[in-house]
């Protein structure tokens, strides 16, 4: 930030506010840096967020063309920021609600048994690399524990070797969203696949992170696991539609919870009951982030939508909004 911004003071405190609660707000930080560099040039010496400084900075970010959800992403930290200058007595601008267009909401691809099946038989063909030595060994294992276990892909490329108990088959998910932790049993068969990877690498010098990228030091990106799933994806015959479009590498998240209900209402279970159970796992901070998946577990599978119905009724949002589909 800029040390002659009075924004900066501000603008630390929020931070600082936000991650004693839990969040990481570092996306959200980069965003404020940026704004406080653009007031510290356009309103030298503005103490507070105003109206006029915050159009310029939408104005700036609209003729650089960017998509409506880029400029959502730049402008929601400096309304956090304007509330929290309020709750401090100090009058500040919030941009109303309404005033941005919205953006297009992603539907989540929920892949079929077949396209499962596929891509994992794509992982399990894939080579070592100079870029990633071990990605051989890594890419089957990584992609089949997310899906299997639902996880976010940081959640997985984040998995340090302590983290993977591979004799209970229980991991442990640290610092997820939300600053939250969880531990997660996995299925035997899982749990096999993880101690016969765990075995090819154990005893190599410096293997810290269970997945490892470039060395065994340091973690997969996500550049690169993005790239090696695209690969899989045309390997298998699965459509891409293009950037934005998806199928995504988080959809195998999307794909187990599906899955799991459809199972569940199949076999006959409480759905309702086990929702929860589900919510835990996945690490949702709210039940009716997890109840969304019920509306998606209709659509992907309209034989059992009346159970779905009979089960939450109508109040499942539509799959077109409500929710963030990047949970």
């Amino acid at each position: 930030m800029s040390a002659g911004t009075k924004l900066a003071a501000a603008i630390a405190g929020l931070i600082a506010e936000k991650r004693a609660l839990g969040y990481k707000y570092v996306c959200e930080e980069l965003a404020l840096a940026r704004f406080d560099a653009f007031c510290a040039t356009a309103f030298p010496g503005l103490d507070t967020v105003t109206r006029a400084s915050v159009e310029a900075w939408v104005a700036c970010a609209r003729r650089r063309a960017v998509k409506p959800a880029t400029v959502n992403s730049l402008i929601t930290p400096v309304r956090e920021l304007a509330r929290w200058l309020h709750r401090r007595g100090v009058d500040a601008y919030v941009l109303p609600a309404g005033v941005l267009p919205k953006p297009a909401r992603y539907i989540p691809h929920i892949y079929s048994d077949q396209e499962l099946a596929a891509l994992f038989a794509q992982t399990d063909r894939c080579r070592s690399c100079s870029e990633v030595p071990f990605r051989h060994l890594v890419m089957p294992v990584l992609f089949r524990t997310l899906y299997a276990c639902g996880l976010r892909c940081s959640e997985a490329r984040l998995l340090r070797v302590g983290d993977v108990d591979i004799d209970t088959g229980v991991l442990q998910i640290r610092d997820a969203k939300g600053g939250k932790d969880r531990q997660l049993p996995v299925s035997e068969q899982l749990r096999e696949r993880l101690a016969g990877y765990h075995a090819k690498l154990a005893g190599q010098p410096g293997w810290e992170w269970f997945f490892p990228g470039a060395t065994l030091g340091v973690p997969l990106t996500l550049q690169n696991v993005n790239r090696n799933f695209r690969r899989f994806l045309w390997q298998a015959r699965i459509p891409h539609g293009g950037r934005g479009h998806g199928p995504r590498v988080h959809d195998l998240r999307h794909t187990m919870a599906v899955n799991n209900l459809r199972s569940w209402f199949e076999q006959g279970e409480n759905v309702d009951a086990l929702l929860p159970v589900l919510q835990t796992y996945l690490g949702h901070s709210s039940i009716g982030d997890t109840a969304y998946y019920l509306h998606l577990t209709a659509e992907s599978y309209p034989d059992i939508t009346a159970r779905v119905q009979q089960t939450l009724g109508d109040v499942v949002p539509p799959v077109t909004g409500g929710v963030d589909h990047g949970d």
